[in-house]
């Protein structure tokens, strides 16, 4: 493969430059589920507000991307369910009146527990239309084992006060992997899942890695936070690809490596991830990307709001994208996309020629091609690093 030409980063052909989406870090939670690598924390409510008010702050006195439509709105973390309504208004209220706003979809993360029928109607009257609900399992063994606050019952009884409140666009995921998880717990919790009738879902496998209290725990061989009742690998794979089929034939489009949808109801706000379109990130640790840029903010939420409460800057990090960057995640965020990735643009825009590497993976069944279009081979997806890794190699 050549070098890519040093040539000026454009946006992505099916990049709006007039579009943009707004990311709002909240990172608190109630606890901290075992299984968690983020940077979020517990903290004491009466440090919410303060929160807000830095984010309200950085919001009216940021300057980048002043000319773009804000079309999506994505309030994660961490657990945004946890601020009072009022905070998140003012916080969709900063955006309305700093940005021009154009809203199609608003999404705000939030754990079964944290959901009332107050907050709901609250909630949709703040401007969002749309809620993910970090699920996980329906079995209450599993979600005990894995350090969360709520119980099955709980996923019921949120749907029913979101439904009542009128929201039509809700989002649910699972996790594969979990203490205690078994084919037959997997299957029901999945099943159950579907007969909810969210708009959207989303699986995860189980991440083992020495960010998390379970991974530290399964990598050192321990047996605390039920590390020795995690199911194997081939057994987590298997679940995963029980749910494609399954989703399948409940009606879900499987539009991205992790998460399905029914017709028209993929998430806009991450698809601007994956098609590298510009949004921008506000809030600890919150990311940006404005197509040739990418800033981050100070992971530590006393930190953030310390240097916003100063007039300083909370960013930690600044870097122009390269060609050569621009290039690998191109074919890594589009990827992720089964409809996958137009690759006769891609070579003519970096100067770039895989056609050996495609041949091989074509050849090893792990890319399918149709004209200039290559994807992730459907059937393959659980081993779908061994062609990020070929290619990007």
């Amino acid at each position: 493969m050549q070098n890519p030409r040093n040539l000026a980063l454009e946006t992505n052909s099916r990049v709006s430059a007039a579009t943009l989406g707004v990311y709002v870090q909240v990172p608190f939670c109630q606890t901290k589920c075992t299984y968690c690598n983020f940077h979020t924390g517990v903290v004491a409510r009466s440090l919410y507000r303060p929160y807000v008010d830095a984010v309200c702050r950085e919001i009216s006195e940021s300057r980048a991307l002043r000319d773009a439509t804000v079309d999506t709105v994505y309030l994660g973390g961490g657990t945004p369910s946890l601020l009072e309504p009022a905070d998140l208004r003012r916080i969709m209220d900063a955006i309305r009146q700093n940005y021009s706003c154009a809203l199609d979809e608003v999404t705000l993360e939030a754990d079964p527990e944290t959901i009332t029928e107050d907050k709901a109607v609250a909630w949709l009257d703040a401007g969002i239309n749309r809620v993910s609900m970090g699920v996980q399992s329906l079995n209450d063994v599993e979600l005990r084992a894995a350090g969360r606050m709520h119980r099955r019952d709980d996923v019921y009884r949120a749907v029913e006060f979101l439904r009542a409140a009128g929201f039509r666009n809700i989002s649910m995921d699972l996790i594969a992997g979990l203490p205690h998880q078994t084919r037959a717990t997997w299957e029901s919790s999945l099943t159950e899942l579907i007969a909810l009738q969210p708009q959207h879902i989303s699986i995860y496998l189980l991440e083992v890695d020495d960010g998390s209290r379970l991974g530290k725990e399964i990598i050192a061989g321990g047996a605390k936070y039920g590390a020795g009742a995690v199911p194997p690998d081939d057994a987590m794979a298997e679940f995963y690809e029980s749910a494609c089929a399954t989703l399948a034939t409940a009606g879900f489009e499987h539009y991205e490596i992790s998460n399905w949808s029914l017709p028209g109801r993929a998430s806009k706000h991450n698809l601007k991830y994956w098609r590298r379109q510009p949004y921008l990130g506000f809030g600890a640790g919150a990311h940006s990307f404005d197509g040739q840029r990418r800033w981050s903010n100070v992971h530590d939420a006393s930190a953030y709001a310390t240097a916003i409460a100063q007039g300083r800057t909370a960013i930690e990090s600044d870097e122009t994208v390269t060609p050569a960057q621009a290039l690998d995640e191109e074919l890594f965020l589009g990827l992720r996309e089964l409809a996958g990735i137009d690759l006769a643009r891609i070579e003519r825009k970096y100067g770039a020629d895989f056609a050996p590497r495609v041949r091989k993976l074509l050849d090893d069944g792990l890319l399918e091609r149709s004209g200039d279009t290559i994807r992730l081979n459907p059937a393959k997806l659980t081993i779908s690093n061994e062609a990020f890794v070929e290619l990007l190699g």
